[in-house]
């Protein structure tokens, strides 16, 4: 994006000389005010000579403003982030073109870029004679650990004459926007067991499973199989019909993320809270990879604009976009008010969800139920429990970063009476040392209940 300069002439007309002289540099306002104190004294002790001496002093700053708040020429700003969007903890690179776009050269110029504390410190950069039609390219590097979505610019010209008595800034009017999305962790490829039938890991493509043909015909096409011609269809429009291909029905996830402002202790980028938003977007994009339709659900009830019915498609042209979309939304999601899970439970209510993957913070009694009544809406279920207790606790206190005992064992126990796959997650576990034991978990209860089937 190019931001050109305002014009010099513009700020003539709102606040002429006057403007110009409040960009008088520490140096300038020292000159003005040693020659007015000359030309005092000159004019009280009778001394001619001192008289010229005060006033070179005092209209030196003032012809050096006047010049500089006169000068004719206009500079173009390019500003390209690489990448725009950038995991939390990672650097963006920050790349700045000036266009020299007048027909006189200009003088020295200080350029400076305004970012939020939370990326750095603000650049900073000294640019020597630019010629006319030239141009001078500078970068920076910029920094989070903090998700959300940071402005940059606009950006800052500072203008100042050879002897550095004033300086006038010009402002571009543009800015852009750096999007710090959560981090994304690889999850290893699983086969998840327990799924409705047609969900899994297994079905690591778009069709999960076949569909009832289409009850449209539509006409021969060469290599069709001879096997779908449709008779009846083929003797009313006098030409061959054959039955549609069947259709594909799209293995489904939902992600349950809580956001309940009462369920997560502590902040910053280490808390639980912001572990949940990681993992819910790390899990977001291993399904969008393996094909399924894949929805984000909070416990307001909400998902991602521009969500479909069933979500967003995996496994195709638009996929990548899908997770940008998703990604942009838990860059920047937060802490809700709510207190309960009920606006999501009437969402699952409808059923048909395919496997659901939850984030969930501290759970009470009756969250708890809540929670155990959405396995019975799903195909499978996973939850990842952020418990305060157990995520209090330093990594060195805990028995195993796998280890139940840490505290929540009733409600860990009534999550897996209902059908669901629960983890503890304490503090310092990675989300891919808890998918592969939901995975190993997830097996063992299958074939459990293929030997009970057995037996």
């Amino acid at each position: 994006m190019t931001h050109p300069a305002p014009d010099p002439a513009a700020e003539e007309d709102k606040g002429g000389l006057r403007a110009a002289l409040t960009g008088l540099t520490t140096r300038g306002r020292s000159f003005l005010a040693a020659g007015i104190a000359a030309a005092i004294c000159a004019y009280v002790l009778g001394q001619p000579d001192l008289l010229r001496v005060g006033l070179l002093l005092a209209v030196l700053p003032l012809v050096c403003a006047t010049a500089l708040y006169r000068t004719r020429y206009r500079v173009a700003g390019t500003r390209r982030l690489s990448p725009a969007r950038v995991p939390a903890g990672s650097e963006a690179r920050v790349h700045l073109r000036m266009d020299n776009v007048s027909r006189l050269p200009t003088g020295l110029l200080m350029l400076q870029d305004r970012v939020p504390y939370v990326l750095g410190p603000r650049p900073r950069f000294v640019l020597d004679r630019v010629e006319p039609g030239g141009r001078r390219e500078v970068s920076y590097r910029v920094r989070s650990d903090l998700r959300g979505r940071y402005p940059l610019g606009p950006l800052q010209l500072r203008l100042t004459d050879p002897f550095g008595m004033c300086e006038l800034t010009r402002s571009f009017s543009s800015y852009d926007t750096l999007t710090v999305i959560p981090r994304v962790e690889a999850l290893p490829p699983l086969r998840l067991s327990g799924e409705a039938k047609g969900y899994g890991d297994g079905r690591q493509r778009s069709v999960a499973l076949a569909g009832d043909d289409d009850v449209i015909p539509r006409g021969y096409r060469y290599g069709d199989d001879l096997r779908r011609v449709h008779w009846r269809s083929t003797a009313r429009y006098g030409e061959l019909m054959v039955r549609r291909e069947e259709q594909p029905q799209r293995a489904r996830c939902t992600v349950l993320l809580d956001t309940r402002g009462g369920a997560f202790a502590g902040a910053g980028p280490d808390s639980a809270f912001e572990w949940a938003v990681s993992g819910a977007a790390s899990v977001l994009v291993y399904m969008l990879e393996r094909g399924f339709s894949v929805r984000l659900l909070t416990d307001t009830g909400s998902s991602v604009p521009g969500e479909g019915a069933e979500g967003f498609a995996g496994a195709n042209q638009e996929s990548a976009d899908a997770a940008g979309l998703m990604m942009d939304t838990l860059a920047v999601i937060d802490h809700s008010d709510n207190d309960s899970l009920a606006r999501a439970y009437d969402v699952l209510r409808g059923g048909n969800e395919g496997l659901l993957v939850a984030f969930l913070g501290d759970l009470d009694e009756e969250e708890a139920a809540l929670v155990a009544g959405m396995r019975r809406r799903s195909g499978g279920a996973i939850a990842f429990l952020l418990d305060s207790d157990v995520w209090g606790r330093e990594p060195t206190d805990v028995p195993g970063p796998l280890d139940p005992a840490g505290g929540g064992e009733a409600r860990l126990r009534l999550l897996r009476e209902s059908g669901w796959t629960a983890l503890p997650v304490p503090r310092g576990a990675t989300l891919e040392e808890l998918w592969r034991e939901a995975g190993r978990q997830r097996s063992g209860v299958g074939a459990a209940n293929g030997a009970e089937g057995t037996s």
